[in-house]
């Protein structure tokens, strides 16, 4: 553990260096590179540093517990030091475990109505406000991607991008089946009903993650649908892009311009493939996809939203709160950092 800190300290002080360089600081993109590079580091390196000063205080008041006058006070000191000690090597081994390269990322959020009709897509709607609830708490940033209006109300699709600071390492764990328990707004008889709404989160891709080859793709120009305003629907900016290796369809209307609505499908289109690459590399881990909390797949149904009970349980991680309606609200920081603790745990077990 030492000898990775030590490592990890003079990698930070060399980024420092280099950022006091003229020739760095006149180049925007380097700069903007190295400081990224530092940041990721810089939570291990504070540690690491008041870490030694823990260590350097433990050896000052060993060499002052004999002491007929300050002995005492010594050895208070050791002891709050040792048990100081103990806390920021906990802190250490989780900030040493393996990084996601994922999670600094922006995402994109797919939301489908599934299993319940109306009342799925009704759902749908129900976890985008959520979301976007959460979003505007944690001082990130909407943008609309995709969207299929539900006649009853809701979405039966509705594709967003989030953009933020390490947007991926808080939402990767939402994919999965969302499951709902109430009296639909369309039931008369007052019965609860039980219907789902499927969300998958991926990170945005880069061109250093995927790189499309535009060859492979088949434009298509149409004239966009659905609610819009005026000079959506008039005009032929709506684009849909093909995959052809794989057959993966984006389809864009959300813009009134042709090329924005064509920047977003590509977008689009880049991400779902780097998640497909993804979830193929895993298949192969096998076991180490295993090992994390779900697989992320839409067809596992990973929480339950009890509106009768005011109750949600995260079922992957066993954990319940009786809190919906402030979850509703986007209050999601209970349930997302039970999720990461419990992931922390299985990878610290893990090695």
């Amino acid at each position: 553990m030492l000898e990775r800190l030590q490592t990890i300290e003079e990698k930070y002080e060399q980024l420092t260096e280099e950022l006091m360089k003229p020739e760095v600081l006149s180049d925007i993109k380097k700069t903007l590179a190295l400081t990224k590079a530092q940041a990721s580091l810089k939570e291990s390196y504070d540690v690491y540093q008041e870490y030694k000063k823990v260590l350097e205080s433990i050896e000052s008041s060993k060499e002052m517990v004999s002491d007929p006058e300050l002995g005492i006070l010594a050895k208070e000191e050791l002891d709050a030091s040792l048990v100081k000690k103990d806390e920021i090597e906990k802190q250490l081994e989780i900030l040493l475990l393996p990084k996601d390269p994922n999670d600094g990322k922006n995402v994109i959020v797919e939301i489908r109505g599934a299993a319940g009709g109306d009342e799925a897509n009704i759902f749908a709607g129900d976890l985008f406000d959520m979301y976007k609830k959460y979003v505007e708490k944690e001082g990130w940033k909407t943008e609309l991607l995709e969207e299929e209006k539900s006649e009853a109300g809701g979405y039966s699709l509705i594709s967003f991008m989030i953009k933020g600071d390490s947007v991926y390492s808080k939402l990767k764990y939402e994919s999965g089946a969302h499951r709902v328990q109430r009296v639909p707004v369309t039931e008369t008889q007052g019965r609860v009903h039980t219907s789902t709404a499927t969300v998958l989160v991926m990170p945005e891709a880069e061109e250093v993650d995927f790189e499309l080859d535009m060859n492979e793709v088949r434009i298509d120009i149409t004239r966009s649908s659905g609610c819009g305003g005026q000079g959506v629907n008039t005009t032929d900016s709506a684009v849909r892009l093909t995959h052809i290796p794989t057959g993966l369809v984006v389809y864009s209307q959300t813009e009134r311009s042709q090329i924005k609505n064509k920047d977003k499908a590509i977008k689009i289109l880049q991400t779902r493939l780097y998640d497909l690459k993804m979830r193929e590399r895993d298949a192969e881990l096998g076991a180490e996809r295993r090992s994390k909390i779900g697989t992320g797949d839409r067809s596992e149904k990973i929480r339950t939203y009890n509106y009768p009970q005011n109750r949600v349980t995260d079922h992957r991680i066993g954990f319940t709160l009786n809190t919906l309606d402030r979850i509703m609200t986007g209050d999601l920081d209970k349930i997302i950092e039970a999720l990461i603790t419990e992931d922390q745990k299985r990878k610290l077990k893990g090695e």
